[in-house]
């Protein structure tokens, strides 16, 4: 049995939680798609503190279940849940297979793409220029990047040029990437991004940051991996999405449920604190044309094997070109 002291610890952990997990101004995603047509954001992202991830950035792939309301709610509106895809673990999608054989039919091919898996990278920095008047910096500067394909495709391709000599993370010689919002097709469109040119120092006051704060395990926000019986909530979830059913929270809210809404009473502490629907939720405040997957229905690259310590720049870039030429 715990005592009161293990108790007290622990509510006090909860309440802590609560208070910093929230939006608003100390929100530590920066919300790029906020800017309106036409602005820029300079961003300089740095490395990953996890030494075993080869790359800068954390990649996510999330399914989305879109439900017709929420069972036992009047006029409830289609709420959205996201689950984690099995092909982050290189495992096989209970879903994806089930989706996969509707693309080889024309009239199913539009609902194919409504299940199919949506990608999104993770990355961290500080934001050097901000032209959203609304978000303020939080007490630590080091804020989080949700990137969807388009912008990713576009900072990736300097990794790939051969006259590229420093990591874009460096902090002396590191360089800066420019988010530019425009629009296409009454979407937004942000292919005209690109890095800077010129490399540029970190400022005593970012390295400074840096020292004080330290740098973020990027896979310590990436869901967690589901288990067996979440498996099957999620095979469930799925075939009432695609049946037009709405969400039953009594039957599925303790292991997913909509961002926003709170867990059904009895919920166990743990389940409640490691949902992944919730730990996915910062992706759902960016626009959905942000996170079109290109992949429909390709299977999944394989993924590279962690880098064994620290490397040097160039021994991380050519791992990183090495893994685009296959």
């Amino acid at each position: 049995m715990a005592t009161l002291a293990e108790i007290r610890a622990r509510l006090q952990a909860a309440e802590n939680k609560g208070k910093t997990s929230g939006s608003g101004g100390d929100n530590p995603i920066y919300p790029h798609w906020n800017m309106d047509e036409g602005q820029s954001a300079t961003l300089r992202f740095l490395p990953d503190a996890n030494s075993k991830n080869t790359f800068f950035w954390a990649e996510r792939a999330m399914i989305r279940l879109p439900f017709n309301g929420v069972k036992g709610e009047m006029d409830s509106k289609q709420v959205m849940v996201q689950v984690p895809c099995m092909h982050m673990w290189n495992e096989t999608c209970p879903i994806l297979s089930e989706v996969s054989p509707w693309f080889k039919d024309p009239s199913l091919e539009d609902m194919g793409r409504k299940y199919w898996k949506k990608r999104s990278y993770i990355f961290q920095g500080f934001v050097r220029e901000n032209p959203i008047a609304d978000d303020k910096t939080p007490a630590n500067p080091i804020r989080r990047f949700i990137i969807g394909p388009q912008i990713f495709t576009l900072i990736k391709s300097a990794l790939m040029d051969p006259e590229l000599e420093n990591m874009p993370t460096d902090y002396l010689a590191g360089l800066d990437f420019r988010i530019t919002k425009t629009q296409k097709g009454g979407y937004a469109d942000y292919n005209t991004s690109k890095w800077a040119r010129k490399e540029s120092a970190l400022t005593e006051a970012e390295q400074a940051a840096i020292e004080q704060y330290g740098l973020f395990d990027l896979s310590t926000f990436l869901p967690k991996k589901p288990t067996e019986v979440e498996l099957r909530v999620m095979k469930e979830m799925f075939e009432a999405s695609v049946d037009g059913q709405p969400f039953d929270m009594e039957r599925w809210g303790q292991y997913f449920r909509p961002a926003g809404m709170n867990a059904p009473a009895g919920t166990p502490v743990d389940a409640d604190e490691d949902v992944p629907a919730a730990k996915a939720a910062p992706a759902a405040k960016a626009p959905a044309d942000s996170f079109d997957d290109e992949d429909t229905p390709v299977a999944t690259a394989p993924v590279a094997k962690p880098a064994e310590g620290n490397k040097k720049a160039e021994d991380i870039l050519a791992m990183i070109r090495a893994r685009q030429n296959k």
